[in-house]
């Protein structure tokens, strides 16, 4: 009887196969289903043709431009994106991009015709001032570019962790950690990735990071988003399009 219940808890946290005949270390929690969940996802977002895949942060930046001038593109795209639409992100990048978007035409360019030119993100007046801000402290204390750490980018005015870590992912091609935004953080929640309900995004990176494989942290974050522009929706989300209809713990609530 002993042998038995051990079995059924390492059954939860461990794939078939692994540890036959071992004693089992300590079971790491992870969610039930949750490579099905992950799989599934993976199908519904092969089309990528979500508002993210076409027009997300990643489009936003000229590919072409020097290497310093991409990531401080990358860093304003960050910075316009928050609490604001793709497509609305990617127009103002366009029309800032057309002026030449750099770290010194944008301390050249006064508020005003920067406010003109960002309108209508959201809360577009403090992203002004974010914006000529944190230019002045690259200018100054980077020469131009942008740190290459979270620790770095957080202290950047209007610079939040889910940009410091997509930045990070972006544009220096590293993985520092898990960038959750009110998608990612939503539906976490709603599939019970997490061991007790997140009240904010930061805490849900926090529970993620505690058992999501590292391999998985760069992606996560894309297929999220775009399952949560079209079918995971915040109102009156698409459960009867959802592959994980069958298997989502708030699927029948909703």
């Amino acid at each position: 009887p002993r042998q038995s219940r051990r079995r059924k808890s390492v059954a939860i946290a461990y794939e078939a196969g692994q540890g036959d005949g071992a004693e089992p270390r300590r079971a790491r929690w992870e969610p039930r289903h949750w490579r099905e969940q992950l799989q599934r996802i993976r199908e519904m977002r092969s089309s990528r043709d979500a508002p993210v895949d076409e027009m997300g942060v990643q489009r936003c930046y000229d590919s072409s431009a020097p290497p310093e001038v991409m990531r401080y593109q990358v860093l304003l795209a960050l910075m316009l994106s928050s609490q604001t639409k793709d497509q609305v992100t990617s127009a103002a990048m366009l029309r800032l991009r057309r002026r030449g978007l750099t770290v010194d035409s944008v301390l050249q360019m006064d508020e005003d015709t920067l406010g003109q030119i960002i309108y209508p993100v959201g809360f577009w007046r403090n992203k002004v001032k974010y914006i000529k801000q944190t230019t002045a402290i690259l200018k100054q204390k980077y020469g131009g570019d942008i740190p290459s750490t979270v620790e770095e980018l957080v202290q950047l005015p209007g610079v939040g962790p889910k940009m410091a870590h997509l930045a990070m992912h972006i544009a220096w091609d590293s993985v520092a950690g898990i960038a959750v935004d009110t998608h990612v953080h939503r539906i976490s929640n709603r599939l019970k990735w997490v061991k007790k309900e997140t009240k904010n995004p930061e805490e849900t990176r926090v529970a993620l990071e505690e058992w999501l494989p590292r391999d998985l942290w760069k992606e996560i974050n894309w297929l999220l988003v775009g399952f949560g522009q079209q079918t995971c929706l915040p109102v009156h989300p698409r459960c009867s399009q959802c592959l994980n209809q069958d298997i989502c713990p708030a699927a029948k609530r909703l």
